[in-house]
């Protein structure tokens, strides 16, 4: 399976040690965190744990959370990607597409460009036919990028204490 891709201004590859640093910067974030949960990481150990996690899924299910870097500056913007879920809105086991950037990078068009990626990846590569998304029912922005991705959504739920929305797209 492909560990990188390129769309026009992103290289999507997978998760590596040398993105601590960024992962980092990305998850101390408390801006962030605002809809997720609001637990921004503390020290640099919990970005091993996180790398350690992802890399596990990567060998259990051929799929995690890939880094995101811009091409013109080779800099870490944030991650994307899909992974396997479990466990939420009444589904056992789903791909969920996710996105999480560093603040001085939101609205510039790069989760809608690195999510679209990802659903073209999923659908022609991994041969998906559906791919879900979770978004907090107040995390406007977010739920933008899943809709103009194509993401229905389909009903309100409680996740972690929040209303969240459960999105869906189906391979055409």
């Amino acid at each position: 399976m492909k560990t990188a891709f390129e769309t026009k201004r992103l290289l999507l590859r997978e998760l590596l040690p040398s993105d601590t640093e960024g992962l980092f910067r990305l998850d101390s974030n408390p801006e962030v965190h605002k809809y997720l949960g609001k637990k921004p990481v503390t020290n640099i150990s919990q970005i091993h744990d996180v790398l350690a996690n992802i890399h596990q899924q990567y060998l259990d299910n051929g799929i995690g959370r890939w880094a995101v870097i811009l091409k013109e500056t080779n800099e870490f913007i944030g991650w994307s990607g899909l992974k396997i879920e479990k466990n939420a809105n009444g589904h056992e086991r789903y791909y969920d597409l996710g996105y999480r950037f560093i603040p001085e990078f939101w609205g510039k068009g790069y989760a809608f460009e690195s999510a679209t990626a990802f659903v073209d990846f999923g659908f022609n590569e991994m041969n998906l036919s559906v791919i879900n998304a979770i978004a907090d029912i107040n995390n406007q922005g977010s739920r933008n990028v899943l809709e103009k991705c194509g993401f229905k959504p389909m009903n309100e739920f409680i996740f972690e204490g929040d209303p969240h929305i459960w999105y869906e797209v189906k391979k055409k």
